[in-house]
């Protein structure tokens, strides 16, 4: 149990920002998951982008929450899905500019999932898509964008922060901000206030 009223089930430095500078009070607890090996199942399964979504995010939800007994657990997870690909987070700079040129001059989609728990069981679950399209940028930008941009982007599945340089990467993008950055938020203050852990 945490002196907090929520536990936020995730290592995300943008969703602690998120909440943090909506005056959210929560505690960090790292969910215990394999996260690329249950992407991997499911999509091997044929699985859409939105189901693998909230899977991740409901396993973490409900990981962290049988161990915090009596307290509400949020967990998120962000599916990046271009064509008929599923992709998964970059490990080093190679694997990075990979990605970018995969994504390059194409559109494609981020889901972000959020679930809150409570006691192994989920409560709410709520899933965002956005659209974004990126411009048929050229090697020499990639390259300057790396070398500003690493390691930083290795935490985000499309190599890029939306919210810093990585709005130079699109021509178009259509959806929330806060989904983008990979946490549906509004809901999930609604959520919250419903469940006590905000004032209304």
């Amino acid at each position: 149990m945490t002196d907090a009223p929520l536990i936020l089930a995730s290592s995300s430095s943008s969703r602690r920002t998120m909440l943090e500078a909506a005056g959210v009070p929560f505690t960090v607890v790292a969910p215990d998951v394999d996260e690329e090996l249950m992407k991997d199942v499911l999509a091997g399964s044929g699985a859409d982008a939105g189901v693998v979504a909230d899977a991740l995010a409901e396993a973490k939800a409900i990981a962290v929450s049988e161990r915090h007994k009596h307290t509400l657990v949020l967990a998120a997870d962000q599916v990046l899905r271009c064509g008929e690909r599923i992709f998964s987070k970059a490990l080093d700079e190679t694997e990075a500019a990979a990605t970018l040129r995969a994504l390059r001059g194409a559109e494609h989609e981020l889901i972000s999932a959020a679930v809150i728990a409570r006691d192994g069981a989920p409560l709410w679950r709520r899933s965002e898509s956005a659209w974004l399209r990126m411009r048929d940028f050229s090697d020499q930008f990639l390259q300057e964008y790396l070398t500003a941009e690493l390691p930083d982007i290795l935490g985000s599945v499309g190599c890029y922060r939306i919210e810093g340089r990585g709005a130079q990467l699109f021509s178009e993008v259509k959806g929330d901000q806060f989904c983008i950055r990979g946490l549906p938020l509004i809901p999930v203050l609604d959520a919250l206030r419903h469940f006590g852990a905000l004032a209304s």
